[in-house]
């Protein structure tokens, strides 16, 4: 029992440092292999949390597989979404809205998204999410 988890756990490190270097076909075998796609690092986050936020196709990967939109980092309390938002990535803001992430999550500091983006300057991606 201790062996498979911790082989489980070694998977969900690989997971998610295949999504943080943004290797979308790496991410794509381990899932089709059975890793969870929302279980945690050793640092308590998912694949979702740490993936290149630029990289809509990892990210259209991880959602397929059913990666959670809404996880909130424990420290920030800041959602993928957030991230998105905060980096002005449209076209990853715009799948996970498509995916159900949503809008109106606050952070630990009661910064929504919107307010994010606002924040730090990406006019497109706020006025997106005020239109959403």
């Amino acid at each position: 029992m201790m062996m498979m988890m911790m082989m489980m756990m070694h998977d969900e490190e690989e997971l998610t440092r295949a999504a943080a270097t943004g290797d979308t076909e790496r991410v794509r075998l381990l899932l089709s292999n059975g890793v969870n796609v929302n279980g945690v690092n050793k640092f308590g986050r998912t694949a979702i949390q740490v993936m290149m936020m630029g990289n809509t196709a990892l990210a259209l990967v991880l959602l397929e597989y059913g990666a959670d939109p809404n996880v909130a980092d424990s420290g920030t309390g800041s959602t993928p979404l957030h991230d998105a938002a905060r980096t002005g990535f449209m076209d990853t803001v715009r799948l996970l809205i498509r995916f159900k992430a949503d809008p109106n999550a606050v952070d630990h500091s009661s910064l929504r998204p919107v307010d994010v983006a606002r924040q730090t300057g990406h006019v497109d991606v706020a006025d997106f999410l005020r239109s959403v």
